[in-house]
């Protein structure tokens, strides 16, 4: 570096020869190289000013170097004055300019060489001499944005924005003018192939691509329709001429006598006589009486036709039409010369031929099974345990009572379809059918004495089976009460702690009672809730304390056995006595059999006074009645 040391002024250098390089290159001064602000100004000042070899604008010296602060200066000799716009330390003599004792740097955009700042085009000089402000060209009202068109500031700029939109057929342009679309180039018209598109101001027009010659109309589609002048001009022939009109044009002739309908030209041609169409070899009536009128002749119908004037024939007469729900108690069809009824499906034609009478469908055996005369139809039905087919509305079949939307709920275990019916079933082993003949009952083996319990055990009937059960009080535990040969799920096992005379060990132990309960639960099919299963029930108030004891509470909490955390433990107030509920939460798929360690643990200020263990046995099975 030839600069100085300071690297603040070395980097203005080098930015400044960012801005050359770009101008010397032909590139845009407001590039997007990420670069500081004061870095930005400068290399924006260095592409706008600089020139390369030399050349130099008309009026400005350019003298680029890099002196003690490694700035560049450039020297206006229209003014004499040198503007430091990167605040040089030297001027073009060789002397320190005074910008650098005082505004070296704090410039926000450019540094004058008579020691001020000056703002870039767009901007203003702040109060404190130094900083720049953006101008409000649209406050203060100095833009050129015309009628129409509403204006928005920018940094250091304006632009105008047009407000209301050109409207159909006109786009608009950059400049925000409204310009017109042609569609006929844009082809976005709707012109036939036989027309041509004309574009106007804001829409265009279809102008037909052939032009028609003298004696023709052109349509809206653009073809050529001949003009009848003998119609439309008044008398374009002489007299005694008639006018014939030819494609584009008309020719007249000479009129000659000409007879009108129903009458010809007599031998001699001077006048017309009559025609007599009864008796031409043309059979004008076609078997009916045939009248000559002059000019005419006139058809003597037979009963059910009518003569036509125009067509000169005779017409069949429609009854049915003329005299609508007279003729015919249901249908009337016309036929030449008459009419006759018929009925609607499920009646027949009465003896009058004009009434219709009830047709018993059900003499025919329609249906598979009953049948039901109705007026002017029938009605298939069913006896119990079938339904009619939706095909035929005749067939009855079977009715699957198994496979209905309900059938899930039946019979408690397994349904079976039959002709007409169904019947249940239940597992082979632990239940029996019910008298409803649809639910399964669980067969207590405890009571019917089909168990295979022995002596020593007691027998606790489960749904759809039993388990024997014994139990043993632990050491230093007693049991209270004698356990029955059958136990119901109300039943409790309980063992008192009755410690030795001096065992300590006893003594501390803070258990007190060790107790054994049952239940057996089903494998719920639907579990929409928590199921309460087991109550806990205490001696301890709610809402009182002992006298020796202060305040008392009890926790319930489960050791052992949560299968799946499928059940849980809560504490409740019942007629003022704390409760503990064992609650099923989640749903366990049997069969299963699980032991639940609860413990009801008694809590005083104290502390601890001592708990007592429940086993909850837990027998799930695998069906859910």
């Amino acid at each position: 570096y030839r600069c100085s040391p300071l690297s603040e002024l070395c980097m203005c250098c080098d930015c400044c020869l960012v801005g050359k390089a770009a101008q010397e290159q032909g590139l845009p001064c407001d590039h997007s190289l990420s670069m500081g602000y004061q870095c930005g100004l400068v290399s924006r000042a260095c592409c706008v000013h600089g020139d390369s070899d030399n050349q130099t604008q008309p009026g400005i010296t350019s003298q680029p170097e890099c002196g003690v602060g490694g700035f560049v200066q450039w020297y206006n000799t229209l003014t004499t004055q040198a503007t430091v716009v990167l605040f040089n330390l030297k001027t073009p003599s060789g002397g320190l300019l005074t910008c650098f004792g005082g505004l070296l740097g704090k410039c926000a955009h450019v540094c004058e060489g008579n020691n001020t700042c000056a703002c870039f085009k767009g901007h203003k000089l702040k109060p404190d001499g130094r900083s720049c402000e953006d101008i409000n060209e649209c406050l203060l009202g100095v833009s050129n944005c015309r009628a129409g068109e509403r204006c928005i500031n920018t940094e250091g700029s304006f632009r105008c924005q047009r407000e209301v939109s050109c409207g159909t057929g006109y786009e608009l342009t950059d400049t925000n003018n409204c310009k017109d679309i042609n569609e006929c180039e844009a082809g976005i018209h709707n012109c036939g192939p036989e027309l041509e598109c004309q574009n106007t101001q804001g829409s265009f027009r279809c102008v037909p691509k052939v032009k028609c010659g003298p004696g023709y109309l052109q349509d809206a589609l653009g073809s050529c329709i001949d003009i009848n002048e003998c119609v439309i001009q008044t008398s374009p022939c002489l007299r005694g001429q008639v006018c014939v009109n030819t494609a584009g044009s008309y020719t007249c002739r000479a009129n000659v006598l000409n007879c009108g309908r129903g009458y010809h030209l007599s031998d001699d041609g001077t006048r017309c006589v009559d025609v007599d169409e009864c008796k031409g070899p043309e059979k004008v009536c076609e078997g009916h009486g045939c009248v000559n009128q002059l000019g005419s002749y006139r058809c003597e119908c037979e009963t059910g036709y009518s003569f036509n004037s125009i067509t000169r024939l005779c017409e069949d007469i429609n009854e049915c039409r003329h005299y609508p729900g007279r003729l015919c108690a249901h249908k009337c069809e016309n036929i030449l010369g008459s009419y006759q009824c018929s009925c609607t499906t499920g009646f027949k034609l009465a003896a009058d031929g004009r009434n219709c009478d009830d047709l018993n469908e059900c003499e025919s055996n329609p249906c598979s099974q009953e049948c039901a005369n109705v007026y002017g139809s029938y009605q298939c039905y069913c006896r119990r345990g079938y339904q009619l087919s939706d095909i035929d509305g005749m067939t009855c079949e079977d009715i699957d009572e198994c496979a209905l939307p309900t059938g899930g709920h039946i019979c408690s275990y397994r349904c079976h379809n039959t002709p007409g019916s169904f019947h249940c079933s239940c597992p082979v082993s632990g239940y029996t059918l019910a008298v409803n003949g649809r639910s399964c009952q669980d067969i207590d083996e405890c009571v019917t004495g089909t168990h295979t319990c022995g002596e020593n055990q007691s027998c606790f009937n489960v749904q759809g089976g039993f388990r024997c059960l014994s139990f043993e009080c632990p050491n230093n535990y007693r049991r209270v009460g004698e356990t029955a040969a059958r136990l119901e799920r109300s039943d409790t096992i309980r063992c008192m702690k009755s410690c030795q005379p001096n065992d300590i060990a006893c003594v501390l132990d803070p258990t007190h009672s060790v107790s054994h309960t049952f239940i057996s639960l089903p494998t719920f099919r639907e579990f929409t809730r928590p199921e309460e299963i087991v109550f806990l029930r205490t001696t301890v108030p709610a809402y009182g304390s002992y006298h020796h004891l202060g305040s008392y509470d009890v926790k319930f909490d489960i050791l052992e056995g949560n299968l799946e955390n499928a059940f849980d433990i809560v504490k409740r107030v019942e007629n003022g006595l704390y409760v503990g509920v064992v609650r099923q939460v989640k749903p366990l798929i049997g069969p299963v059999t699980t032991v639940l360690k609860l413990s009801m643990r008694n809590l005083t200020t104290q502390g601890d006074s001592g708990q007592n263990v429940i086993n909850v046995h837990v027998f799930v099975s695998e069906f859910w009645f």
